[in-house]
């Protein structure tokens, strides 16, 4: 009797402290089809609802609170590189929200680019030799894995061609900063043509040196080797310093071209430009050339020197 009171006095209390406006609020707004809660303890479980059609439970259904239905999965999923009716007129290659027929934007390595760089014109005076002009160009297409690669470099005195180098190379991407290089070398000027098959690498060494490494393979057993260096010391963030150096070596002897086997002959430079702009800047130097071993020999039999030191001017630029 005592437990019966004692819980008639709590119930009071909680209604009191409950507002009005709550205890006017019934069930029917959360009263829920289907699983309506026994007053007396069920003999057994309600049925469950039934699923309706969309996507909703017509059992889960609260009157004021219904939730909307979910939109109905198409009969076949979207088709690659299609364009259908199921595929509401999108595809995967295009993406979500590219519309069929429209071409999707492309990532910067699927792109090709090109670019030429005139790393040497220049004009050299010597007081044994007189002037010439010199060039020194490569030119590159491609994407950043494979790319076509045009080398020229030649020297031009008295308006006849003296002696140049023309390579046509396939550059591939070996490793960051790398390519390797496969393709073709002619030589023309001072002397008959020569044909030569080229290998060899090209990139940035540690401490930002500009490396080429390059062997050739030609007829008649003739082979040779080609190293040239580089190095932009900036002075300034428009005054650099570039020092500059090539090797070149023969298997054998060449005398209709005077060339002799082994090193062949060697050139150092120094150059000095400022950068009007990144892309063009003149600049002055000195660089010096010798000839070795057979090479030297048949230079003076033509009456040459076996070295020279040479005062340059020219231009760097690259588009």
């Amino acid at each position: 009797m005592h437990t019966i009171i004692r819980t008639s006095m709590l119930a009071a209390a909680i209604a009191a402290a409950i507002p009005a406006s709550a205890q006017a609020m019934d069930m029917h707004g959360m009263d829920m089809q289907g699983m309506d809660m026994p007053t007396a303890p069920a003999t057994a479980a309600p049925a469950r609802p039934a699923a309706a059609p969309g996507g909703s439970m017509a059992g889960m259904n609260m009157p004021g609170m219904s939730m909307p239905q979910q939109a109905t999965a198409p009969a076949a999923g979207r088709v690659a590189h299609s364009a259908d009716s199921d595929s509401g007129g999108y595809t995967l290659s295009s993406g979500p929200y590219i519309p069929a027929g429209v071409k999707p934007p492309r990532m910067a390595d699927q792109e090709s680019f090109g670019s030429v760089l005139v790393d040497r014109l220049e004009r050299a005076h010597s007081h044994d030799s007189g002037n010439w002009t010199t060039y020194d160009v490569q030119a590159w297409y491609g994407r950043d894995f494979n790319r076509a690669v045009l080398k020229a470099e030649g020297q031009a005195s008295q308006g006849r061609l003296q002696d140049a180098r023309t390579e046509l190379l396939w550059g591939h991407a070996i490793a960051p900063y790398w390519d390797s290089q496969l393709g073709v070398r002619h030589d023309n000027g001072g002397g008959p043509d020569r044909n030569w098959l080229a290998f060899g690498v090209q990139g940035l060494a540690p401490y930002w040196f500009n490396v080429e490494a390059t062997g050739y393979l030609g007829d008649q057993g003739r082979s040779a080797l080609r190293l040239s260096a580089s190095y932009e010391l900036l002075l300034t963030q428009r005054v650099v310093l570039q020092p500059q150096l090539e090797l070149n070596a023969y298997g054998k002897d060449d005398p209709a071209r005077g060339i002799g086997s082994g090193l062949s002959d060697a050139t150092a430079g120094l150059r000095l430009r400022y950068d009007i702009s990144r892309q063009f800047s003149p600049y002055i130097g000195v660089e010096w050339s010798g000839r070795f071993g057979r090479t030297g020999d048949y230079a003076q039999a033509a009456g040459e020197r076996r070295d020279t030191t040479d005062v340059v001017a020219g231009v760097h630029f690259w588009f």
